[in-house]
């Protein structure tokens, strides 16, 4: 089982096909969070419960809404980005997450994988998870020619 950093193949053929919306108000964004026991990887086609973390606290199954979405584009790079994501009153470990599109259009279509690099763990707290910055260089998803 592992979790590989990666934009998901399906995601790009949706994108070219204009199954993906990411502007303001556009199509709808969950974030899931994995156990190191998950597989997930360029090939992850759609959401799973499979090996997600448990309910705890504000986490449910299914994950949560992404919000702040906005594009951009700089330097010949577009660019979009997400506010960052927290959940209270939880005790979980992560290994990493699911970006998904809940739209109709393509519903629980995977869209990014992203690898925390080892197992990150709340207890009682809050687990946040911390997009980077919205730049050419760093945006949690970039495309450049």
């Amino acid at each position: 089982m592992a979790i590989t950093q990666a934009i998901a193949n399906a995601f790009k053929k949706q994108l070219l096909e204009g199954d993906q919306n990411f502007a303001s108000g556009g199509d709808k964004f969950k974030l899931a969070l994995y156990t190191s026991s998950a597989t997930l990887n360029s090939a992850t086609t759609a959401y799973t419960a499979s090996n997600e973390v448990a309910n705890s606290g504000t986490y449910a199954a299914g994950g949560g809404a992404l919000t702040g979405q906005n594009t951009s584009i700089a330097s010949g790079v577009a660019i979009v980005d997400f506010a960052d994501l927290s959940f209270t009153g939880v005790t979980l470990t992560a290994r990493g997450a699911l970006i998904y599109n809940t739209s109709s259009a393509v519903t629980n279509a995977a869209v990014a994988v992203l690898d925390f690099g080892g197992d990150k763990t709340a207890t009682s707290g809050t687990f946040t998870v911390q997009f980077p910055a919205a730049t050419t260089s760093a945006a949690i998803l970039r495309i450049s020619g």
